[in-house]
């Protein structure tokens, strides 16, 4: 089983970039597909997340309205597009296999549980001037 993050790099402020998520070893249909960055000196964050049966996309509050979470069967593959990117979105970026149905909290927004059974090694994003 593998999960392989890539397209981060270092981008200004308010561009963009687009993270990718390739599956190997398991599919789209077998489990829901998280997003979580950890920035450095801080604790693991979760970012987006994409539910396995019904494709249904959750954010967390400080990503909500700029990142899109995305998936794509025939690639075997989940993407991560980012706009009006800012500082504090700076850190490492992790997939990882999350329960079929994403987890969310009582506002709707995606949160960090910490129970993947797989994840990839990360890719990093820098958002500096």
């Amino acid at each position: 089983v593998q999960l392989q993050a890539s397209g981060g790099g270092l981008v200004q402020p308010g561009g963009s970039l687009r993270l990718s998520c390739v599956l190997s070893g398991l599919t789209l249909d077998d489990y829901g597909i998280g997003w979580f960055r950890q920035a450095p000196g801080k604790e693991r964050e979760g970012v987006s997340c994409i539910n396995s049966p019904d494709g249904a996309t959750y954010y967390s509050e400080a990503v909500k309205g700029r990142f899109t979470v995305s998936r794509d069967h025939a690639k075997n593959a989940v993407y991560l597009q980012m706009n009006s990117l800012k500082p504090e979105d700076t850190g490492v970026y992790y997939c990882a296999t999350d329960s079929l149905n994403c987890p969310y909290d009582y506002s709707g927004n995606y949160y960090y549980s910490g129970k993947y059974e797989h994840s990839g090694q990360g890719t990093l994003v820098t958002v500096s001037s």
